[in-house]
């Protein structure tokens, strides 16, 4: 929901400003979402009116104008293309500082001076139309000031409104609102009834009462379809987030916006016979004021006439009977649809529209006559016209009712956790809008006809604490010393990591910190291993340098356990001695062995390797958030399998291994010979960066794919980092997408098919641009590899 403050303003001004407006709106439960200011720095922008506008003697693009506002005309060069004598557009004069930060001034253009400059929307920051310039009604006053008349300064204060708060998604329930918050009178209903000057009127029948069970209809005929939209009320449109489109539909929905009532207007010429609400019918379909066209069925609610559906109930109206131009008599519809009927309507043709968002939520279903009688007065004081009788049919029993709620005193100090006097109590439920009658205990409160969210009593008590204050409630420290430590976002917590291998199949152990001195021997990994004193055994002699013996112990019990397929991993502690005194380090291992995915009908059984470890790995590594930063590479250690193993690096920074036991190690421990293992220092992996947010770039991005030919011994982790390091910041995403090697090239050698996706969030990169970093790749690759393009 967005609004303009001082149309909020206009309904009840509360005694405080925009800051202390937007805390409170955000503490009763209306979270503010976004506050745009709009007008500020104007000073010196005027409304003008172009006297004469001539081609400049010098340029074929410019003109030269003469412009009035108020006192001598000014000479004002100006090159855009709707510059034109007659028109009244904003200038800017000199020494005026515009929101962009330019500041006018004096200045010759081709060889003609130019005392000021007339203005887009845009250049103003109140629109987004910069093609020309902002064409201001032919009654705008010239001379005055273009905030004054454009009642400058405002702000757009956007809501993220709870679905159980519709409304507010107009501007005098959103007062009402304001109105309790700070204490102040109701907002009264100043809309008035509008007397039929003619009796044309359109029959209304309700074929589905449940789904709508009140539709009201009035003909107004001899309306101007070409009269101008008010500056007033299209500037409220726009600052509520809607286009101005013509003078009936921007009524339509400025009734819509400011009481929360959708309204639609068709051409009564287009209307053969009664209107119907109904349901859709079989094979029916309907085109709709975005063109679309639709096919609907008996799940949609619609409005018709004798022959022909018009409009989609409750979420779009047809093409065909929409009001144009030509349009001169008009059916104006105002009505309450049940929000089941409406509920998803939208979605299955993958629209959504302001109306849809609104009946979907429910709207009041007493609402839909003061909304028409609103409609009416104002299109009449626009568009001119006569009204005939407004026409109501109703199902009374299919309304909406809103029965009594019980509120008890006891019952609401309880949940509260404090004592709030009756008196406070009533004044917050009065002001929003709810009727009383006092009881022994408490109250019995029957809310009112917008309020669908109030169904029990709990319902109420919040309501009265929202109001009152969630400030107002005492601070108390709970009992006891637990303390809650903040978790910082630049780390992975532990949680995250558990989670991650967890839903990769593997089930978490916890092993002994001690270990047999002969296993780190048989590993060797005996270097700085701390024996203990006492130790409980030969085999827990001293302290683990790492969890892969403990967790590969563990692994052959589950195998001598019949368990064919293993997935284990353990964060613990390692223990080295070092010059300082022992060192204790976090890690986190893991082993897996057996097939790569469980046995199952819909996949053949397949061996785990390494890339199926990786893949596993790699997990962990996103969690960072910056995946991009590890690189594997090979690594030669005396208990891993050479040329099936590899270090993971971050930032030049060995961080862990992974791969396949030895061959011999793995007979010494009579396992097969495809057991993979990891292990990874928890602290250089947890540190992640702390997320920014940042707008998605509009401009597109481009690809370039590229075949390189490299020796088979060349890791693509090492060209991966140069090729990275060799394109910089434009480049997006690196993907690896085909290897070849076989006829045409020499044994030796690989072929490397790599996709690199360029983009800047500035400008549309060039093919130019493109052309320079894929030439800074290749040569990168040539220098460090020996790498070429396959030819």
């Amino acid at each position: 929901m967005k609004f303009s403050e001082n149309w909020l303003r206009s309904f009840i001004d509360p005694p405080a400003d925009r800051d202390e407006l937007v805390r409170r709106l955000t503490m009763a439960g209306l979270e503010v979402e976004a506050v745009e200011v709009l007008g500020a720095g104007l000073d010196g922008v005027l409304v003008g009116e172009i006297e004469s506008a001539e081609p400049h003697p010098n340029a074929d693009k410019l003109r030269v104008c003469r412009v009035r506002a108020g006192g001598e005309a000014l000479t004002i060069v100006c090159g855009a293309p709707n510059a034109r004598a007659g028109l009244k557009a904003p200038l800017a004069m000199v020494g005026a500082k515009l929101p962009g930060g330019i500041e006018i001034r004096r200045a010759a253009l081709r060889g003609v001076e130019s005392n000021g400059m007339l203005c887009s929307g845009r250049e103003l920051g109140l629109g987004a139309d910069a093609d020309g310039l902002w064409e201001l009604p032919a009654d705008a006053p010239v001379g005055v000031t273009l905030a004054s008349y454009l009642a400058l300064p405002d702000a757009s204060i956007e809501l993220k409104l709870t679905p159980n708060r519709p409304d507010c998604l107009g501007l005098r329930g959103l007062a009402s609102e304001v109105a309790a918050l700070f204490a102040l009178p109701p907002v009264a209903s100043d809309v008035r009834a509008v007397p039929p000057r003619n009796d044309a009127a359109r029959a209304v029948r309700l074929e589905a009462p449940a789904d709508c069970p009140r539709y009201l209809g009035r003909v107004v005929r001899g309306v101007d379809p070409r009269a101008a939209t008010p500056m007033w009320l299209a500037e409220r449109l726009r600052r509520a987030g809607l286009r101005p489109i013509s003078a009936i539909v921007d009524c339509t929905n400025y009734v819509m916006l400011e009481l929360g009532q959708p309204m639609h207007a068709f051409d009564l010429a287009r209307i053969e016979g009664e209107v119907v609400v109904r349901r859709g019918r079989e094979g029916e379909g309907l085109k709709l004021l975005d063109g679309r066209e639709v096919a609907v069925d008996g799940g949609f609610l619609m409005i018709a006439d004798a022959r022909k559906p018009l409009a989609i109930a409750g979420v779009m109206g047809g093409w065909d009977s929409r009001v144009t131009d030509d349009s001169v008599d008009i059916f104006l519809e105002s009505a309450h649809f049940a929000p089941d009927a409406i509920s998803g309507r939208a979605r299955r043709l993958g629209l959504h529209t302001d109306a849809s968002h609104r009946f979907e939520r429910g709207v009041d279903p007493e609402l839909p006559r003061a909304a028409i009688e609103r409609l009416t007065e104002l299109v009449l004081s626009i568009a001119g016209g006569e009204p005939g009788p407004v026409v109501e049919a109703v199902s009374a029993q299919h309304l909406p009712q809103r029965p009594p709620v019980r509120l008890r005193r006891a019952r609401l100090a309880r949940v509260l956790g404090i004592e709030v006097p009756d008196a406070r109590v009533e004044s917050i439920l009065r002001g929003l809008g709810f009727e009383l009658a006092a009881s022994a205990d408490g109250w019995t409160v029957a809310p009112p006809s917008r309020r669908f969210d109030i169904a029990i009593e709990e319902d109420l008590i919040e309501e009265v604490i929202r109001v009152h204050g969630y400030d107002a409630v005492p601070v108390r420290a709970p009992s006891g010393t637990l303390v809650v430590a903040p978790e910082p976002e630049g780390r992975v917590p532990e949680s995250t990591l558990r989670e991650v291998l967890r839903a990769r199949g593997y089930s978490e152990a916890v092993c002994f910190a001690f270990v047999g001195a002969d296993a780190l021997r048989m590993w060797q990994l005996d270097e700085g291993a701390i024996a203990l004193a006492n130790p409980l055994s030969h085999e827990l002699a001293v302290m683990r340098t790492s969890l892969l013996p403990g967790l590969v112990d563990a692994l052959r019990r589950n195998l001598a356990r019949q368990a064919a397929r293993v997935r284990l991993f353990e964060i613990g502690h390692t223990f080295a001695a070092g010059s300082a005194g022992p060192r204790e380090s976090q890690c986190l291992a893991g082993v897996a062995i057996g097939s790569a995915a469980p046995e199952q009908w819909g996949e053949a059984r397949r061996a785990l390797d390494f890339h199926d470890l990786k893949g596993d790995i790699e997990q962990l590594l996103a969690t960072t958030g910056d995946a991009a930063s590890f690189v594997f590479q090979p690594v030669a250690r005396p208990w891993l399998h050479p040329g099936r193993s590899a270090e993971i690096v971050r930032a030049g920074q060995p961080i862990g291994l992974a791969g396949a036991l030895h061959p011999a190690l793995a007979g010494a421990l009579d396992l097969p010979q495809d057991t993979w293992v990891f292990e990874l220092a928890v602290e250089p992996l947890a540190i992640r960066p702390v997320p920014v947010a940042a707008e998605v770039s509009r401009l597109p991005s481009v690809r370039r794919d590229l075949a390189i030919v490299v020796d088979r011994q060349v890791p693509w982790g090492g060209l991966e980092t140069a090729i990275r390091a060799a394109a910089g910041p434009l480049l997006r995403g690196l993907v690896l997408f085909d290897e070849y090697s076989g006829k045409g090239l020499p044994d030796s050698a690989r072929s490397l098919a790599i996709g690199l996706i360029l983009q800047d969030d500035s400008r549309t990169l060039t093919d130019e641009d493109a052309s320079q970093i894929v030439a800074s790749v290749v040569a990168a690759i040539a220098e460090q590899f020996g790498g070429q393009l396959r030819g």
